[in-house]
C-alpha cells in the first residue's frame, strides 16, 4: 500500500531521507513491519560513488543500509507502537549487535526492508526495541542485523499520542 500522508509527514526525515515508497505489510502482533525501497543511482553516498564495473559497481551503500533500519525502525514505532513524532517522540538507534553484509545491492531491482522487533521495553517516556533486520533485493539477502533502538518523548509539551 502507498505510504500515508500522514505518516510521511510525521517522519523527522524529508522523502530524501525516508527513501521508502511502499508499506507492504503491517503485522501488529508480531511486531513486523516490511517496507519497498526503491533502488537507483542518486541515492545519498551512491550517487557519490565512483564506480567502476569491476573494482566498485555502483550498489546501495552500507551506510545507508544503517540508516534504513532507522526508516524501518520508524515505520514500527508509527504503526506498531503508535509513537509519533509531533506527540513529541524520537528515535535513536542505540547498538549495533550484529550487522552482516551478504551481498551488494544493486540498482536492478527495488530492495524490501523488513524489521521485527524481538524485544520491547515500555516506560512512561522511554520505550526499548531490539530489532532483527532483514533486507532482500530479488530474493537474495544482502543485510542482515539485530540493532537496538531507544524511543524517548523529548518534548512533553507536543500534542499527546492517542
Amino acid at each position: 500500500m502507498p505510504l500515508d500522508e500522514a505518516f510521511v509527514a510525521d517522519c523527522p526525515y524529508g522523502p530524501g531521507g525516508l527513501l521508502i515508497d511502499e508499506l507492504l505489510e503491517l503485522d501488529e502482533d508480531a511486531g513486523r513491519v516490511v517496507v519497498r525501497m526503491p533502488a537507483h543511482a542518486d541515492l545519498p553516498l551512491t550517487r557519490e560513488q565512483r564506480a567502476h564495473p569491476v573494482r566498485h559497481p555502483r550498489h546501495v551503500s552500507g551506510g545507508l543500509m544503517v540508516h534504513m533500519t532507522g526508516m524501518v525502525g520508524f515505520v514500527h514505532a508509527y504503526f506498531v507502537l503508535g509513537l509519533r513524532h509531533s506527540a513529541g517522540w524520537i528515535g535513536y538507534g542505540g547498538r549495533i549487535y550484529d550487522a552482516r553484509f551478504l551481498s551488494l545491492a544493486t540498482m536492478d531491482a527495488p530492495l524490501i526492508l523488513e524489521g521485527t522487533a524481538t524485544k520491547v521495553r515500555r516506560r512512561q517516556k522511554q520505550i526499548f526495541a531490539r530489532y532483527a533486520f532483514r533486507f532482500t533485493q530479488e530474493d537474495r539477502e544482502v543485510y542482515v542485523s539485530e540493532q537496538a533502538a531507544m524511543w524517548m518523548r523529548v518534548d512533553p509539551d507536543a500534542e499527546e499520542t492517542p
